[in-house]
């Protein structure tokens, strides 16, 4: 698969960009990118993984983002960098998707009071209640709805079918992706005498700049002080992100993750899959915590951290061994006091 923009883009504007040191004629150009092994001469490609040393050597590709230890490798054109991945994630811009024209669609609802400035593009269905502030040059996808005394920065981008509940502000250049629901209420309830009584979630979400966030994830308010995402953290699709959470700025959290309330997730933390974080613990900066794990307590200091029985096994195996976990603090027990009589 390939993307292709309209416009053939040089060589040597892609250099200039990257800082990278080109290894062809500059006025070459491109338009598109793709993988190793499907690109043709139109394609810009990279290479930052050895696994692909074969795809490389065998490539059509017009032009390819590689380190310099690697370019006798390469059978064509190349830009020279320290950081391929990264130089190619830089270049993929140049291929995205124009931006959507400036205006109002005429199936948008919009309070009077709402502050919409002439650069942003409101979508078919879209609902803004009064209050709402949006800064320049601000995206809303169709069937998006803002609550209440919603802002949102300069170049925000919502995509088809986001909600807002009121309160919620989101920094510049921020963008929520399909589906996801931002400001609803935490989950908070007090038992009483065999019943629960709500309570009011009467904090708000604060979302800092240059953050993005998945698909379909949930970001719930504050009961009291607010729910926080720092500047440039990515939350990835179908995460549930609790009451009062607070995530530290350059944070990765990646699908199916859970946080529970009024925990607090440092700066620079990588978060893997379906990791399961429980309530009213602190997570220390620069912690990378390994998928599927459960965090139960806190975690003071920086590193790599992991839970759970293994990886998987045939299912005879894994009875037998689920069988003997349950007698694991029996057996530990006996060899404790069997240390004790050996004493």
């Amino acid at each position: 698969m390939s993307r292709l923009n309209k416009t053939p883009i040089s060589l040597g504007e892609i250099a200039k960009l990257l800082g990278a040191e080109l290894i062809g004629e500059s006025t070459k150009t491109i338009s598109g990118l793709s993988t190793l092994a499907l690109a043709e001469s139109c394609h810009l490609s990279f290479f930052a993984n050895s696994k692909y040393l074969k795809a490389l050597q065998s490539t059509s590709a017009g032009v390819v983002i590689l380190e310099k230890k690697n370019l006798s490798h390469c059978p064509g054109d190349a830009l020279v960098m320290e950081d391929p991945y990264w130089g190619y994630a830089r270049v993929s811009k140049m291929f995205a998707r124009p931006e959507c024209k400036a205006g109002v669609h005429q199936l948008a609802v919009i309070d009077s009071t709402a502050s919409i400035p002439s650069s942003a593009s409101i979508g078919a269905g879209v609902i803004i209640e009064a209050g709402v502030v949006l800064g320049e040059q601000v995206v809303i996808g169709p069937g998006c709805v803002l609550g209440e005394n919603v802002q949102l920065g300069d170049g925000c981008r919502l995509h088809a079918n986001v909600t807002l509940y009121h309160g919620v502000r989101l920094g510049s250049s921020s963008v929520v992706h399909s589906g996801s629901v931002i400001g609803a209420d935490g989950f908070g309830y007090a038992p009483h005498e065999g019943s629960w009584e709500k309570i009011e979630q009467l904090g708000a979400v604060v979302i800092g700049n240059g953050v993005e966030i998945g698909a379909n994830t949930t970001v719930d308010r504050g009961a009291l002080e607010d729910t926080l995402i720092g500047n440039g953290a990515i939350i990835d699709n179908q995460i549930q992100i609790g009451h009062n959470v607070v995530i530290g700025e350059g944070t990765a959290i990646a699908a199916c993750t859970a946080i529970a309330g009024s925990t607090k997730i440092g700066r620079y933390c990588t978060i893997a899959g379906a990791v399961a974080i429980a309530g009213h613990i602190e997570i220390a900066d620069k912690v990378h915590i390994r998928g599927r794990s459960l965090v139960s307590k806190s975690i003071t200091e920086a590193g790599v951290y992991a839970s759970g029985s293994g990886g998987v096994m045939k299912y005879q195996a894994w009875k037998k061994n689920a069988a003997r976990f349950r007698k694991l603090n029996e057996l530990v027990s006996r060899v404790v006091a069997l240390e004790k009589k050996l004493d």
